[in-house]
């Protein structure tokens, strides 16, 4: 086999943008998985251009030069985008594969769109596709490794992906990712990662990682990608404590309540972590993971609170998660609890997500397809902000964005900002709650829920697309798509903007992308992710 020239595309965000919480912090939000790829493919022998695309790049000069075959990463938020960067390099000649969350969730539409979709992936597939490296059309392959990886090339073997991708941040606030586990051991049936085994990575590993990074960063900040980081909480700090001295790198990192005790916060405080990101979700659910056991509402509202209090007394900056929508919600009782845990923790960020199915990722998504309550918005706006593609069970639309409105209003609202701002401890947590609240992430979401709810009154359309009457896309929605996308939109294939919102619960009458493997090589030492 000849050396291919292999293109390898990180798909941070959907489009070009210039706004400043998109400047300060997409280029820290790089996947791990697309530098691994460009380890493996080194490693056998070929060469490697990678570019992580953060929405100030020009996509057309960075991906002029030829190449054999180009793998893409992207959440399904990006999934357009990828599709037009398929469509363009195919009709190079070149062969593409799609990796990432959208190809676990979304395989059979994406198979329409590139030679290779690919699922769990370890270096013997990636071998596998560059030998085959052919075109699969008009439907793609569709390939999965058996498993998880249990081991992956470390910070050092990355570094000449991860050093240009974090110089392109425009402040000191320069993060490394890093992972020590895969999978979850709780089962949320909205999470991609429900039915994955957790299971750590090498210890020794994070190490010898940590011990790298301090030779090529004065203070290193580190952003642990584990869907819940400290499950093995001894050995993971044994391994930092054991590696580098007490505080000398920052760690940020996401968690559940239910292993941030305070002898653990202790240690996190002394070891360097200066953010956690905690779930909540639900006021009347997955007690297990928010250490509440069998506490609902408002004893739940309190105790979450103080625990949260707690965390912030060793903790700089505290991001917690809410999920809006859930089934388990009903009538205004869920959105007054929030508002008032707000009240009680005002010193912790408030992240919304509103509910929604993306595909095949969750096991919990096939009921819903079946009952006929996900509705068929493009992936474009599927980033758990900018549309709920699930029917509430319990609201009619314009009273459930009343409520998401009001409670947005509230959340960033300047008396609560200041308060955040106030209690944060140290100026980088105090200007980042600042400058969050202020964007797209506080001003902005509040200004496109309105937006929203206000169509809902004016636009029949706009209202039958949203109660399931019709499939037709809404013209608000269309012209979004268009002025984000600009030129890529004119390179989307024909039919790319919509897709069968039902393939999950089809996927076992209808014809679907073959999961095969290829023909079996002599096998390299793997890692498998």
């Amino acid at each position: 086999m000849r050396p291919r020239r292999v293109t390898i595309l990180d798909l941070v965000t959907k489009g070009p943008t210039n706004s400043l919480y998109a400047r300060v912090m997409n280029q820290n939000l790089a996947s791990i998985m697309p530098q691994v790829v460009g380890v493996w493919c080194e490693e056998l022998g070929h060469e490697v251009r990678f570019v992580c695309y953060t929405g100030r790049e020009d996509l057309h000069r960075e991906l002029l030069d030829e190449t054999d075959i180009v793998f893409i990463g992207a959440f399904t938020r990006s999934a357009l985008t990828a599709y037009a960067i398929s469509s363009m390099f195919r009709a190079r000649g070149a062969v593409t594969v799609l990796g990432g969350p959208h190809a676990r969730s979304y395989p059979q539409d994406a198979a329409k769109y590139f030679d290779y979709v690919v699922g769990f992936t370890d270096k013997n597939l990636i071998q596998d596709i560059l030998v085959d490296c052919a075109q699969h059309r008009p439907l793609g392959m569709h390939l999965a490794a058996p498993r998880q990886p249990t081991e992956l090339p470390g910070v050092k073997e990355r570094w000449k992906f991860v050093e240009p991708t974090i110089a392109k941040a425009p402040t000191s606030f320069k993060v490394v990712p890093m992972i020590g586990s895969m999978g979850c051991p709780y089962t949320c049936g909205f999470c991609v990662d429900a039915n994955v085994d957790y299971q750590p990575l090498s210890f020794d590993q994070i190490s010898e990682d940590l011990k790298f990074l301090r030779t090529k960063l004065k203070r290193p900040i580190v952003a642990w990608h584990d869907p819940n980081f400290g499950v093995r909480f001894q050995e993971y700090m044994n391994a930092i404590e054991t590696a580098i001295p007490p505080n000398s790198i920052d760690f940020i990192a996401e968690s559940t309540l239910s292993l941030l005790a305070e002898p653990h916060l202790k240690r996190l405080k002394q070891n360097g972590f200066k953010a956690i990101l905690p779930g909540i979700e639900s006021w009347y659910d997955m007690g297990d993971k928010s250490r509440t056991g069998r506490h609902t509402g408002q004893d739940k509202v309190r105790q979450v609170a103080d625990h949260i209090n707690l965390i912030l007394r060793y903790i700089p900056y505290v991001q917690v998660n809410f999920v809006l929508g859930l089934d388990s919600d009903k009538g205004p009782e869920p959105f007054e609890l929030t508002r008032k845990f707000l009240d009680l923790a005002p010193g912790a960020f408030p992240a919304f997500s509103l509910l929604t199915a993306f595909g095949q990722a969750a096991p919990f998504n096939r009921e819903l397809q079946r009952d006929g309550r996900v509705l068929p918005f493009p992936f474009h706006f599927l980033d758990n902000n900018h549309a709920m593609n699930v029917r509430p069970k319990h609201y009619a639309w314009p009273e459930f964005y009343d409520h998401v409105v009001d409670l947005s209003r509230h959340a960033f609202s300047w008396p609560m900002i200041a308060k955040r701002v106030m209690l944060n401890r140290g100026w980088v947590p105090k200007w980042f709650n600042f400058i969050r609240s202020v964007s797209s992430e506080g001003f902005g979401r509040i200004k496109y829920h309105t937006k929203i709810r206000g169509l809902m009154d004016t636009n029949v359309s706009f209202r039958k697309f949203l109660e399931g009457e019709t499939s037709e896309l809404p013209t608000f929605y269309a012209r979004k798509i268009r002025g984000k996308l600009g030129s890529l939109f004119d390179m989307l294939p024909e039919g790319a903007t919509m897709h069968d919102h039902h393939a999950y619960l089809n996927s076992y009458q209808e014809p679907s992308p073959p999961l095969v493997a290829l023909n079996p090589l002599p096998k390299v030492e793997s890692a498998a992710i």
